[in-house]
């Protein structure tokens, strides 16, 4: 029984040289050690704050850079209605135009036919006055004391009658 249960002797130097070894590691080890660790904490946790950060400024980016898209959007849709209601408006502008220069060429049209009727008209009268003269004239000439006169000389009035 020996082996198992160690002497009072045995345990008392036990006792001291642990004491003994506890005093050396708290002076020499145990500082050194628990700012190591200390160090590795704060380090630890200050990464993690960094990567706090960096997600937090992340996500403000990510959120400035949807509005920055959702205002192009809205400028490009903007500038796509602008050109829209210029093209309009120039299409119609031009739709004018062209139906004022259809309607004054028209006009013109008109103008230049009545002118010409006019003329037309004009110079049928001339004829008619011309030949109303001439028929008189022959009248004159002549004699109708009887029918058969006044047929031949109708008939003579139609061969000379050269219509134009």
């Amino acid at each position: 029984m020996d082996l198992i249960i160690p002497g009072s002797g045995l345990i008392i130097w036990q006792i001291i040289g642990f004491g003994i070894l506890l005093i050396i590691l708290g002076k020499f080890a145990w500082k050194p050690i628990l700012s190591a660790l200390e160090e590795r904490e704060s380090a630890i946790e200050g990464a993690l704050k960094a990567a706090e950060n960096a997600r937090n400024e992340m996500a403000n980016l990510k959120a400035e850079n949807e509005k920055l898209l959702q205002e192009a959007r809205l400028e490009r849709d903007q500038i796509l209605k602008t050109a829209n209601e210029t093209s309009a408006k120039l299409i119609e502008q031009a739709k004018e135009e062209a139906s004022t220069a259809g309607a004054k060429m028209i006009e013109d049209a008109k103008a230049v036919i009545e002118t010409e009727k006019k003329a037309a008209l004009t110079e049928v009268k001339n004829q008619v006055a011309s030949l109303a003269l001439d028929v008189t004239e022959k009248l004159l000439r002549k004699k109708l004391d009887t029918e058969k006169e006044q047929k031949e000389l109708v008939e003579e009035f139609v061969k000379d009658l050269k219509l134009n």
